[in-house]
């Protein structure tokens, strides 16, 4: 159903739900003896199944099973497969390090081949091209980009897209203020860089970090979806890892004809400070701009209960 637009801006063409770094583990068993990752995964997914109609993907950037084993796997799509039933949107899997390429394609591509080869895959959402691309190295946990996926990355962006192009892989190409993470970031940049020149690419999807960020890469907009798993802490004394108990989030990407906005979601129930239902809404629509104002935009006194 079409709505009054009450702004500048028109509604998003494509949006897309982002996770990263689930880390689930057979049985459900918590994250390093602590971390209750089913649990997170569960309440991530009750809130974007909220979003029912206003939602075209669903895109998981790696790390989703911690040591890739496949009742993990089963898992992660349990929680996320009736989601994407009750929303509409087309779910997309994205391999990490912490991933293993065989039981990834057998639990959440249907692919029973055994194949070893990246993983790396092509999705139309009326549209928006999709590319998830496999940055990980069998046996580590920094990135690279294979030869042969860059090759195949520059045969897939020769021919434009109608509504353009998102590329996902895990290891995001962005700067980190975490010593160690530089460690394990992405090689072959230049050579990615190359790839993306003078392409469709509208923006770079990517986890591994542990906490949400922005930046750009190669003059494209670059986000990072915070993990689902546990956090790193930003604010530790410097030179130190440490990866804590909370803040954890997803991100929603809306892409407009001309832009592109990620926003960050926090996972977990909180208590509302303000709540404006769709009756008011309605209401708001119904009025002529003057009338909006008044209703919506006028300063009015603030009530506390003392």
């Amino acid at each position: 159903m079409d709505h009054p637009r009450l702004g500048r801006y028109p509604a998003a063409r494509h949006v897309i739900a982002h996770l990263s770094d689930t880390h689930l583990l057979e049985g459900g068993a918590r994250l390093g003896g602590r971390a209750d990752t089913v649990t997170q995964l569960e309440r991530a997914s009750e809130q974007i199944a909220r979003m029912a109609g206003g939602l075209d993907a669903i895109l998981v950037s790696g790390d989703i099973a911690d040591l890739g084993e496949d009742d993990a796997y089963r898992r992660v799509r349990a929680a996320l497969d009736p989601v994407a039933a009750a929303t509409g949107a087309r779910l997309i899997w994205v391999m990490g390090n912490h991933d293993e390429r065989a039981p990834f394609r057998r639990v959440l591509l249907d692919d029973d081949s055994g194949d070893e080869s990246p993983v790396n895959q092509v999705i139309d959402i009326d549209g928006l091209r999709i590319v998830a691309v496999d940055s990980s190295v069998p046996g580590y946990h920094h990135g690279i980009l294979e030869a042969e996926t860059l090759d195949w990355l520059d045969a897939v962006l020769a021919e434009p897209a109608p509504n353009g192009t998102i590329v996902a892989l895990h290891h995001a190409p962005i700067a980190t203020p975490l010593a160690l993470m530089d460690v394990l970031e992405l090689r072959r940049q230049d050579e990615f860089a190359e790839v993306l020149r003078d392409r469709d690419v509208r923006a770079i999807l990517g986890g591994h970090l542990h906490y949400p960020t922005q930046g750009t890469f190669a003059g494209i907009p670059v986000s990072v979806a915070g993990s689902l798993a546990y956090t790193m802490d930003l604010s530790a004394p410097a030179r130190h890892l440490v990866g804590i108990d909370g803040g954890r989030s997803f991100s929603l990407v809306h892409c407009f004809d001309d832009a592109v906005v990620t926003s960050v979601v926090p996972v977990g129930t909180f208590g509302e400070i303000t709540s404006f239902g769709e009756q008011f809404l309605a209401e708001v629509e119904a009025l002529d701009e003057e009338g909006r104002l008044d209703r919506f935009s006028r300063k009015r006194e603030w009530v506390t209960d003392g």
